[in-house]
């Protein structure tokens, strides 16, 4: 039993410091591709932008659709989280409590779907972004490859398939609807979007101006 031991701690030992490596690296290179990326079996479009080059608004937005405690959370908010599972447990529409830091680890390192083995996993590429990276850079690789429609990754290329015109130009309402899709990028209409769909679009403009107002994206420009 020995022999299984040190081979176990031989395995985690070089999963660290993969991760770490590649946590490391991801801090100054865009990610060439995602595992998400690599199953999908569209033709995919994307198109990696910094983020001095994607609005403030898109920033503003998928914090107030997604994640407005953004920037006082370390990775994890516990109260969504807590939220989340109550409301599952209850038997309702399924909800997730996943940050935006969550997201963007689960996106880069790991695959789509649930499963406590995923999630492990998840809590550990979380917390190593929160320390490597910083919120800025979190950010930034969210919104360049969060998938934002059919074979379309990121803010750039979601930018030019919905409006024709760079991520750097969105309006307010254009950043809303984008944002609002993200969960179900492949079934939420962003373009002339109707009923629920429509209303929480301006909902989600209305935020980014208490996002604005209130300070909550100033983690992303400090």
């Amino acid at each position: 039993m020995l022999w299984i031991a040190k081979l176990l701690a031989k395995i985690i030992l070089a999963f660290i410091a993969l991760s770490l490596v590649l946590v490391v690296l991801f801090k100054f290179v865009p990610v060439p591709v995602t595992a998400t990326m690599l199953m999908d079996e569209n033709a995919i479009t994307k198109d990696w932008e910094p983020l001095s080059d994607i609005d403030r608004d898109m920033v503003r937005a998928v914090i107030a659709a997604e994640d407005g405690k953004f920037c006082e959370h370390g990775g994890f908010d516990a109260e969504a989280i807590a939220a989340a599972a109550a409301s599952n447990a209850r038997g309702g529409r399924i909800r997730g409590g996943s940050t935006i830091t969550q997201q963007t680890a689960k996106n880069v390192f790991l695959w789509q779907g649930g499963g406590y083995v995923r999630k492990g996993f998840e809590a550990w590429f979380a917390f190593l972004i929160e320390k490597i990276w910083g919120k800025r850079r979190i950010m930034e690789v969210y919104l360049n490859v969060a998938e934002t429609g059919i074979g379309t990754y990121g803010a750039e290329a979601g930018a030019q398939r919905y409006y024709n015109k760079s991520a750097a130009n969105l309006t307010p309402a254009e950043a809303a609807r984008m944002a609002v899709a993200l969960p179900l990028p492949k079934q939420r209409a962003v373009v002339s979007p109707s009923g629920w769909l429509r209303r929480h679009g301006n909902t989600i403009t209305a935020r980014i101006g208490v996002v604005r107002r209130d300070g909550l994206d100033s983690c992303v420009y400090q």
